[in-house]
């Protein structure tokens, strides 16, 4: 079991391979990293056993930016006669596990076999319950099967509390049907990512305070409002009606990057179209006045090398903010709703 297995969003490969490959050199753990464009995954190939294994004990999953879920295994060849008995006869080699998850790629091959897998989980389980291989324990490691076909998996492993939240690490959330944009979703995944559910009714609580940066139409300020938060909307277009009416909304008509609130809020939310350098300064300016004591921002990626501009931007934000003798955690995640961006989180400590 000496590759690592990350899944990512199709188009962004090589930032995988970047990121892995980086952490890789800083723990001394030898290999390469190797992908194929739009194939929505990388591995990282280890040139000794143990090397998986010791990334995903010395890395925390939720710490990196760009992969969705990982697992450490390898590629099994699976005839069609018989899988699950393939299957049994790998994992022979594995430890026992507590759960199982089935996955596919995030690419049109993936969604054709999601059917398969659905059909395939019943009889695969109750074969792993009756050999033994799968009990249900939380402190034991999670077994994700991700298929590239009927005839292939990666048959991997990872801690249970140490990979994606959700099966390839889309999270199943429903679009409501009150919000007037689709990218509502993204604060809600943001949330979901950064903040422990438990933490939710005491961080996100009725009657505190936001501001939403480029709010218009309102699908971010929507995720506010139904939380029951009062909410300063900033943007010079219109915003709908129906969050006017909830009474919880003032927008100003003002440039996002020039407004500043008469008194701090508890929270500062942003997600304008801008060059990531120009938002990545806002960011500090609002953490680094007291404007704001939490904030989720995203910022736009260039062609380009992201994962080096993204890790240059975090490291000029965490300096900014040091140098004002703040301590500010800091979180960044290409989420599953996120484009051509990444989304972050700070929160003054």
């Amino acid at each position: 079991m000496n590759t690592l297995l990350l899944h990512c969003r199709p188009g962004f490969e090589g930032e995988v391979c970047a990121e892995i490959a980086e952490h890789a050199a800083r723990l001394d753990v030898a290999g390469y990293a190797r992908a194929k464009a739009n194939g929505a995954y990388a591995e990282f190939v280890c040139s000794e056993d143990e090397g998986a294994e010791r990334l995903q004990r010395k890395l925390r999953f939720e710490r990196l930016i760009f992969p969705r879920q990982w697992a450490r295994g390898r590629f099994v060849e699976l005839p069609e006669s018989d899988r699950v008995g393939a299957l049994l006869a790998v994992l022979a080699e594995y430890p026992q596990c507590g759960s199982l998850w089935l996955e596919v790629f995030d690419s049109n091959e993936g969604k054709e076999l999601s059917t398969f897998c659905r059909k395939f989980e019943a009889p695969l389980r109750k074969a792993l319950d009756k050999a033994g291989r799968l009990v249900e324990d939380a402190g034991k490691p999670r077994l994700l099967l991700t298929f590239v076909s009927g005839r292939q998996a990666f048959v991997g492993i990872a801690p249970a509390n140490n990979c994606a939240m959700w099966p390839m690490g889309i999270p199943r959330l429903k679009f409501p049907r009150e919000a007037p944009s689709r990218s509502t979703l993204k604060l809600e995944e943001a949330w979901h990512h950064f903040i422990p559910r438990a933490e939710w009714d005491a961080r996100l609580a009725a009657g505190m305070t936001a501001v939403d940066l480029g709010a218009a139409p309102g699908g971010w300020t929507w995720q506010l409002v139904n939380r029951s938060l009062k909410v300063i909307a900033v943007d010079n277009g219109p915003m709908a009606e129906s969050l006017m009416y909830s009474g919880l909304v003032e927008h100003q008509r003002a440039d996002g990057f020039t407004f500043r609130p008469r008194r701090p809020v508890d929270w500062m939310v942003c997600d304008i179209v801008e060059k990531p350098a120009r938002t990545a300064a806002l960011i500090e300016t609002w953490l680094g006045e007291g404007l704001c004591r939490e904030a989720v921002v995203n910022l736009k990626l260039p062609m380009k090398q992201r994962y080096a501009e993204v890790r240059r931007l975090l490291e000029r934000i965490d300096d900014g903010l040091k140098a004002r003798g703040l301590k500010v955690g800091i979180g960044c995640k290409q989420l599953y709703h996120d484009r051509e961006e990444v989304t972050c989180h700070l929160r003054r400590l």
